[in-house]
C-alpha cells in the first residue's frame, strides 16, 4: 500500500511543483517539494518504502525536467540515503534529520544540476548560480521542511499503525 499511495502523491506535488510553485520564485530559486516529500517519508522511523519512494520521485522530476534523467534519479536517491543515514544516527531529534537531509540533498540536487548543465556547455556563472538560484531554493526547502516532516509523519502512522501486544 504504501508504494501504491506514492504514485498519486508525487504526481500531485509534481503537478504543485511544475504549475505552481515554478511560477514564484524567490529570486530565482524554486522549491522541490518532491524532494521534500521524499525525504520526510525516509526520514519516518518505520517506512520501509524509502528507496521506492526516492525512485519514482526521480523518475517523475526527471521526465519533465530538462535535465538529463540520471541526474534527478541520482540525487533523490542520494537524498534517501542521507535521510535513511540520519534516521538511524540522530534518532532522538528526527526533524534535526529532516532539517539535515534537506541542506544536503538540496545542494547535492542543485550541485548536480549546475555540473549537468556544465556539461552540456550551457553558460553559467557560479556567483550567480549560487547567489541566485542555489541558496534561495535552499532557504525555500527549509522553510517548507516542518510541513512536510508533520504532513508524512501522519500518513507514515496512519499506513503503518502501531500494534498493541497484549
Amino acid at each position: 500500500m504504501p508504494v501504491l499511495i506514492a504514485f498519486p502523491i508525487l504526481i500531485l506535488l509534481l503537478i504543485v511543483q511544475t504549475a505552481i510553485l515554478s511560477n514564484t520564485p524567490l529570486l530565482q530559486g524554486t522549491t522541490d517539494i518532491v524532494l521534500l516529500a521524499v525525504i520526510a517519508w525516509a526520514i519516518q522511523k518505520k517506512v520501509d518504502t524509502a528507496w521506492v519512494w526516492g525512485i519514482i520521485g526521480g523518475l517523475l522530476v526527471g521526465y519533465v525536467s530538462a535535465v538529463p534523467l540520471p541526474v534527478y534519479l541520482a540525487a533523490y536517491l542520494g537524498a534517501v540515503g542521507i535521510a535513511l543515514l540520519l534516521r538511524q544516527r540522530v534518532w532522538n531529534v528526527p526533524f534535526l534529520g529532516m532539517l539535515i537531509a534537506t541542506f544536503t540533498g538540496t545542494i547535492l540536487l542543485q550541485g548536480s544540476t549546475v555540473i549537468a548543465l556544465r556539461i552540456a556547455d550551457t553558460p553559467l556563472a557560479m556567483n550567480d548560480t549560487l547567489n541566485l538560484i542555489i541558496l534561495p531554493g535552499l532557504v525555500l526547502n527549509l522553510i517548507l521542511a516542518l510541513p512536510f516532516f508533520l504532513i508524512f509523519g501522519d500518513l507514515a502512522k496512519w499506513l503503518y499503525p502501531e500494534t498493541l501486544e497484549m
